[in-house]
């Protein structure tokens, strides 16, 4: 549990609060402290409401980022039905073999901290090549789409054939800049500091509406609260950058091993 020391301080707190406010506080502000329950519960529906949309927000993100893997894998597999239906040369289908999947680890990290080269299938002297490259993936594209105009220019790709890739292959980078998008737009810091600073203090200051309810037991009810916010505040953060590896991330890296799976599949 991440959050776990915070729920202690919040127990800790409240019943140290519960202390003060049993010894020292005069019975007629303990009856006005009670009143507060009506003005907390105005506050925490528009909490609420923030949390609503925050979490649906970051939940947008992670099923968009969802959608355009999905969309990848899909790709893959056409183009290289593909290229294995309209050419018989086996030199052509070996290097489509090893770049589309190429694509998919180059971009699965690409979305990460950098591609590693190590899982990618490269001869020595694209490896040398694109180790200068900053944007990787736009190098395995423009390397696939050297070889289909090589293909066209040598007959053995029609006009209409090319045209049918060119669809395919051209989702690759729409695919990665719409992932780029949602990994460098993240949700803006005012924003989800405020939120931050508004759930301590409505956490903080809860117990006095129900203090002079549940006495002692105060604690509980406020680590519960806190909980749940929190948590939904934390769920919110790590889903809305989704290509990491955190558990809730997408599972990039297993999908990249299906598309490599599946490629290699067709093409045998």
């Amino acid at each position: 549990m991440v959050i776990w020391k915070e729920l202690i301080y919040i127990g800790l707190f409240t019943t140290l609060l519960t202390f003060l406010v049993s010894r020292f506080v005069s019975t007629d502000n303990i009856e006005t402290m009670s009143r507060l329950k009506d003005v907390f519960a105005l506050v925490g529906f528009v909490l609420s409401l923030l949390l609503v949309f925050r979490t649906n927000t970051a939940y947008d993100r992670w099923w968009e980022g969802r959608k355009k893997w999905g969309e990848l894998v899909n790709n893959s597999r056409n183009l290289a039905i593909k290229i294995s239906a309209m050419t018989t040369n086996k030199e052509h289908k070996l290097f489509f073999k090893r770049m589309i999947p190429n694509y998919a680890f180059a971009m699965k990290e690409h979305l990460r901290e950098g591609v590693l080269l190590e899982e990618l299938d490269l001869t020595e002297e694209e490896h040398k090549a694109i180790k200068h490259i900053e944007h990787k993936t736009s190098y395995i594209a423009k390397k696939m789409y050297e070889r289909l105009e090589l293909m066209k220019s040598s007959n053995e790709l029609s006009e209409i054939e090319f045209l049918s890739l060119d669809i395919n292959l051209k989702t690759f980078s729409d695919i990665t800049g719409a992932c780029e998008r949602i990994k460098n737009t993240p949700i803006p810091y005012s924003y989800s500091s405020f939120l931050k600073k508004f759930i301590f203090v409505f956490v903080t200051t809860l117990p006095l509406s129900f203090i002079t309810v549940f006495n002692y037991y105060s604690a509980f009810v406020a680590i519960f609260v806190f909980y749940v916010l929190v948590s939904m505040e934390i769920l919110a953060e790590e889903i809305e950058d989704p290509f990491g590896k955190d558990e809730n991330d997408l599972p990039t890296d297993n999908l990249s091993l299906k598309i490599r799976a599946n490629v290699k599949e067709i093409f045998e």
